[in-house]
Parts: C-alpha cells; sequence; structure tokens
C-alpha cells in the first residue's frame, strides 16, 4: 500500500474515459484499491474532509471506486441504472480541484450496479448526500470533473470565501422536481 499524490485539474488522466476491468480480483486491481484506501486515509489526516477517491485520480485509469464512510466499500465498473424523479443542489468539492467548490445539479435518489473486487455483482440505492458523492465519483471514471457541470449563476467559490458565505446554509439543498429531460 502506498499514498500516491492526487492528480490536479489539467492532467489529463482526469479527463480520460476509463476502462472497464475485466479481472476485478487481478493483482494490479487489488494494488490500485489499496492505494485508493490508503491515499484517502492520508488526504482525510491532512485536509478532515473527503469520503470518495477514483482510480484515475491516482493515475490510474480504470473503472474502480473507492468510498472510505462507515462502510468502506469498494465499486469496480459502477454504473448508474436508474434516478429518482427529483434533483437537488450541492456545494461540491474536490480534491483534484483543491480549495474549490462549485455548485452543481445532482439527481437526489439512485440507484447503481457494481461489481466487488471477488467479481461479485451488486446494486445498491442512495439518496442525498450518498447519492452525490456516487454521481461524483463515476463521473470522475468518465473524464468528468465539478467544473464541468457547474449550475446557476456564481456556480464557484473558493473554499474559505465559501467558508465564509455559505456554510451556515450547508453544503445540500432541499430535493426538488426534476425538469426536463
Amino acid at each position: 500500500m502506498a499514498i500516491r499524490p492526487v492528480r490536479l485539474l489539467g492532467d489529463p488522466v482526469l479527463r480520460s474515459e476509463c476502462e472497464p476491468i475485466k479481472k476485478p480480483r487481478s493483482p494490479a486491481v487489488r494494488l490500485v484499491a489499496d492505494d485508493l484506501q490508503e491515499t484517502l486515509r492520508d488526504l482525510k489526516v491532512r485536509h478532515g474532509f473527503g469520503s470518495g477517491l477514483a482510480a484515475p485520480q491516482i493515475g490510474a485509469p480504470m473503472r474502480l471506486i473507492y468510498i472510505g464512510t462507515d462502510e468502506p466499500v469498494y465499486l469496480v465498473n459502477p454504473q448508474v441504472l436508474d434516478i429518482g424523479t427529483d434533483d437537488f443542489l450541492v456545494w461540491d468539492d474536490c480534491f483534484s480541484v483543491p480549495d474549490l467548490l462549485v455548485r452543481v445539479q445532482r439527481a437526489y435518489h439512485i440507484k447503481i450496479g457494481f461489481q466487488d473486487l471477488l467479481g461479485q455483482r451488486h446494486k445498491i440505492e442512495a439518496e442525498g448526500a450518498v447519492a452525490a458523492l456516487l454521481q461524483h465519483e463515476i463521473d470522475h471514471l468518465d473524464g468528468i470533473l465539478i467544473v464541468d457541470r457547474p449550475s446557476g449563476l456564481d456556480a464557484f467559490c473558493l473554499r474559505q470565501e465559501w467558508n465564509k458565505q455559505h456554510a451556515t446554509s450547508g453544503q445540500y439543498g432541499e430535493p426538488y422536481p426534476r425538469t426536463g429531460p
């Protein structure tokens, strides 16, 4: 296991659409998985936040995500299977775009399918903050960053200024019915 440097906005690996993993049990996948876990653990200690990390963020263009919440999980080849009828606004942040928050629109409820590191298939449903986190990390696997998804006027804010101007109203808005496709 190694702590790997996080790739930053401008690094071409962040804009690559990652290839599906054919052998989830391979030593190469296990190595990247362990590095994702160790790197996120280090980021949480150094920055005081962070719940997920995608393989391209540490330079590995493969469809692998590590979510390091109360129940840590690796998602191999995750895909959104269904989204609910509501969206919500999120002040999203990202280790690849440090010190910047971007207001983005996300589905409030999602269902995703994925494999674990043994190749077993799973489906989970999530809403609110966890749904936003999963969508954010899956975007990384498709070469999409938060700077590509601004919503509304004045959608960009430096963390220091966000803490002064927006922190009291929170990072997540209320769900509202989706309009349009």
